[in-house]
């Protein structure tokens, strides 16, 4: 059984604190199709309580992470916008090493975001 697992991190650099309370869901990838195989809510450090891809779930190949930027920013008060800039962020990655951590961060603002592959 692969030892690799996967995590995130939202940080909201509009407010410089963690980005509590944002919703996640995680997508295998197959081609055209797209399979949901998990969901996830950040904490207050802006982490998942648990990998949102635990050891044993853990397989390489496609997979994409979306963030409800929309819902996130409507609930910390920034003043909306119709449509808002950023309303879901959708970060597509690969994963190639079954025994691998994976780290996908989010830097979050109003008006933009960045990610890495993290440690």
């Amino acid at each position: 059984m692969p030892d690799g697992y996967l995590t995130t991190h939202v940080l909201d650099t509009g407010r410089g604190c963690p980005a509590a309370g944002l919703s996640i869901t995680l997508y295998r990838l197959s081609g055209d199709a797209r399979e949901e195989i998990a969901r996830a809510v950040t904490n207050t450090d802006g982490r998942t309580d648990t990998p949102i891809l635990p050891k044993g779930a853990f397989e390489t190949g496609n997979y994409e992470l979306v963030f409800d930027a929309q819902s996130y920013l409507d609930g910390c008060g920034v003043p909306p916008e119709s449509p808002r800039f950023l309303a879901e962020i959708p970060i597509r990655f690969g994963i190639s090493d079954p025994d691998s951590h994976y780290h996908v961060p989010l830097l979050l603002s109003p008006f933009g975001y960045s990610t890495y592959r993290g440690s």
